[in-house]
């Protein structure tokens, strides 16, 4: 939520501030600005809209010129989204502005307070108050910019991602972060800020990322410095190679990053199980598993947190854990278990799931659970992300940089890492048959090339999606594994298309569901030739006698549900674990061309961000 570019160097700062934002634009967001420093003057211009909006508006109003900048794409939280609560925001002097991720939790009695003071408000947000506060701190403690800062942080409540610019300073930029990500990147005699590292790829493949409660000053032709912001000691950062390159973060000739990233996930997949799964040795090796395997075995049950898409991988995860490996397993909304003062014992692991690596509540929880004293273990996609330095150990899953805000291949690659984890710890101790777990080795070894074929099903889906592209509601069933599988298919639906969708239980249908369906309810059966067949068969002709539109996942040859349904979509033929890994790529790609057909933002569904960084 909300996007950071920052820029201080010999480049112009411009064309630099504005493909950041275009870079960032997949976060989410409804407005966006930018501000320049050519020397003499601050140069402002934003707009509620786009980021060719703001293109235009400063072509305009001039704001091209300056070698210091920052700009900003703005998620709404505090005042609607127009042009004025839109940021950069000024202070009532006009000396200092301030780009601003998060949220000021007390900033009423702060605005308050200056309001006392003498200073006047021209937007509803709370960083239009911090800014004043700044300012207001500077002119009292008679300090300079840094410090000011500092002294202000400390009397708020809230979480946040800053950069502060101060006209009387004009060679450097305040920077600093309390649960919002903020990355430098250190150049030959520049440097760029930024919410993540995909705005200064190009430039460079060194980073900071800021920890929590930390602050840096970043100054031309002077060393960086970063200090705490609590105590003011100094920190020695750690400088980090960048593992990405510009390819990955471009569309490669497909039309949305969404489609790339469906059809990427044969290759990451495999990315993900790469060093890690040896079948034919039959050998797994993770080494967050294998240094904590301990801890593991001897857990009283395993807690999963996360939210969103990484909720239902987590809900794919406690069937196969519990089915491999016997231990007992809870799924939380991260956002619930924080809040319901939950019980935490010492000989509980818990296992932490974001995409970005930033998700604030899933880090609440983490927090949460470190403090009760768990075993933390973070599974995520971001290296350097908050929840990989967080926790105690982990895994990335490799999938890349995921531009798209509906998950696609994070899902995948989540349950993969998930699956690895559940077969080791089952070969641990001892609850599966050394036959049983080569044979999921070696069909696990298989997945890239059965997702492969599952998306030669790109076509079918397009010819349904044009059949169903106005329906008002959709209804997705699953039984067992593919119960996730159908939660998920209905959050991709709802995110892209803005249909309503429902995912449930095949088996609870009769117990409400039922009385929705009719000849203009579509319902979409997950229906592989595993497990539970007979009785999502039935389920199906309890559908049909009903006059429902029937789309069906079956596996390549069946013929039962296929004289039974409207339409049918065919995945190869795995073992039952696994199915949720191929039976979730034809819902992926129908969810898309709905979208495409009724003319959605499919890679930037509206009041959605992909990292979620506030509650």
């Amino acid at each position: 939520m909300c996007g950071i570019v920052g820029y201080i160097g010999h480049r112009d700062a411009y064309p630099v501030l504005i493909k950041g934002l275009k870079r960032l634009e997949y976060r989410g967001y409804d407005s966006a600005g930018v501000v320049l420093y050519d020397g003499t003057e601050i140069k402002l211009s934003k707009t509620k809209g786009k980021v060719s909006d703001l293109e235009a508006k400063a072509e305009k109003e001039n704001t091209k010129v300056g070698k210091i900048g920052m700009g900003h794409t703005r998620w709404a939280t505090h005042g609607v989204p127009n042009d004025v609560n839109s940021h950069p925001h000024y202070s009532n002097s006009g000396n200092l502005v301030i780009i601003h991720n998060g949220i000021i939790e007390n900033y009423e009695p702060i605005k308050k307070e200056l309001i006392k003071r003498g200073y006047s408000f021209q937007s509803d947000t709370d960083t239009e108050v911090l800014v004043n506060l700044i300012e207001d701190v500077k002119k009292k403690e008679k300090v300079g910019l840094g410090k000011a800062v500092q002294i202000a942080l400390n009397q708020v409540v809230g979480a946040y991602a800053i950069a502060v610019f101060d006209k009387e300073k004009p060679n450097e930029i305040v920077v600093a972060r309390l649960g919002s990500p903020l990355a430098i990147g250190i150049g030959e005699d520049e440097f760029f800020i930024a919410s993540d590292a995909t705005p200064f790829i190009e430039y460079t493949s060194n980073a900071i990322y800021l920890e929590d409660e930390e602050m840096a000053i970043v100054r031309l032709h002077k060393p960086m410095k970063v200090r705490k912001i609590k105590d003011d000691s100094l920190v020695d950062p750690y400088v980090q190679e960048l593992q990405m390159n510009l390819e990955q973060i471009e569309k490669g000739g497909y039309e949305h990053f969404m489609l790339k990233e469906i059809y990427e996930q044969p290759s990451v997949i495999k990315d993900t199980y790469r060093g890690r799964l040896l079948a034919n040795k039959g050998i797994i090796q993770m080494a967050g598993v294998e240094d904590n395997l301990e801890k593991f075995l001897n857990a009283e049950r395993i807690i999963i947190v996360a939210c969103g898409t990484s909720w239902h991988a987590g809900l794919v995860a406690e069937y196969i854990i519990e089915e491999f490996a016997r231990i007992p397993v809870e799924v939380e909304y991260a956002s619930e278990f924080r809040y319901r003062n939950p019980i935490i014992n010492k000989e509980d692991v818990v296992i932490a799931i974001s995409q970005s690596g930033e998700t604030a509540d899933t880090l609440a929880a983490i927090k949460l659970a470190k403090e009760n004293g768990a075993f933390v273990f973070g599974v995520c996609n971001v290296v350097g992300s908050s929840i990989s330095r967080e926790t105690h150990a982990g895994a990335y899953t490799h999938a890349g940089p995921e531009i798209g805000v509906a998950s696609t291949k994070a899902f995948t690659t989540q349950i993969t890492i998930l699956t690895l984890l559940a077969l080791r710890l089952a070969k641990a101790n001892g609850k599966m048959t050394n036959s049983d777990y080569q044979r999921y080795l070696l069909e696990l070894e298989l997945i890239p090339e059965k997702v492969a074929e599952a998306l030669k099903t790109n076509d079918v889906a397009k010819e349904i999606a044009k059949i169903y592209k106005d329906a008002p509601n959709c209804l997705y069933l699953g039984r067992g594994y593919n119960f996730p599988v159908a939660l998920e298919g209905a959050l991709k639906l709802k995110e892209i298309s803005y249909i309503h969708a429902e995912g449930y239980p095949a088996a609870e249908m009769k117990h409400g569901p039922i009385a929705l369906i009719d000849e203009s309810m579509p319902v979409v059966i997950i229906a592989p030739n595993k497990g539970h067949y007979d009785k999502v068969v039935s389920n199906i002709q309890e559908i049909k006698s009903r006059s429902g539109k029937i789309i069906a996942v079956v596996t390549k040859g069946d013929t039962q549900v296929k004289a039974l349904a409207d339409h049918v979509i065919e995945i190869p033929e795995t073992t039952e674990a696994l199915t949720p890994l191929l039976t979730t790529i034809p819902l992926q790609l129908l969810s898309y061309h709905i979208a495409v057909m009724r003319g959605c933002n499919v890679d930037q569904p509206r009041n959605l961000a992909k990292s979620v960084t506030v509650e």
